[in-house]
């Protein structure tokens, strides 16, 4: 079986918020670190080269893959930051609730296991972070 090409490192996540450009994008990334480890409580680590992570969990699919993923994290592309939130997808009550605050949550994309936001600028931080805190209490259950 192939390796994951995204693993959790042990690279910096101040170096690589301090070298976020443009700055906006940098000070977006900032205050998105500070809100996912208020929720989660957890210190983030780097996966792969540009995605922040909280938490961690392992499970095994039905065709065998082993999977060792974060629970939560972000990371600030180029074009938008991208906000990984599985809860809403292995949890039918984070899904319930996920649709609910993504009525409130202000300009956004989804796609599988992401939210795509532009700027924090563009949305609800308060409804952000209880996206956050519903995803995490999720993946706790789903994933204890």
């Amino acid at each position: 079986m192939n390796e994951p090409k995204t693993t959790m490192n042990d690279k910096s996540v101040e170096d690589f918020i301090d070298a976020v450009e443009p700055k906006a994008k940098r000070e977006d990334a900032q205050r998105l670190l500070d809100l996912f480890r208020k929720v989660t409580g957890e210190e983030p680590r780097m996966w792969g080269d540009a995605i922040i992570g909280f938490g961690e969990y392992r499970t095994t699919y039905e065709s065998g893959r082993e999977v060792h993923w974060m629970r939560s994290g972000f990371s600030p592309r180029k074009a938008r930051h991208s906000l990984y939130l599985m809860g809403g997808y292995c949890d039918e009550q984070a899904a319930a609730d996920r649709e609910d605050a993504l009525q409130r949550l202000g300009k956004h994309k989804t796609g599988k296991s992401c939210l795509y936001v532009n700027k924090l600028a563009d949305i609800d931080l308060k409804v952000l972070e209880e996206m956050i805190a519903n995803d995490w209490v999720a993946m706790q259950r789903r994933y204890p």
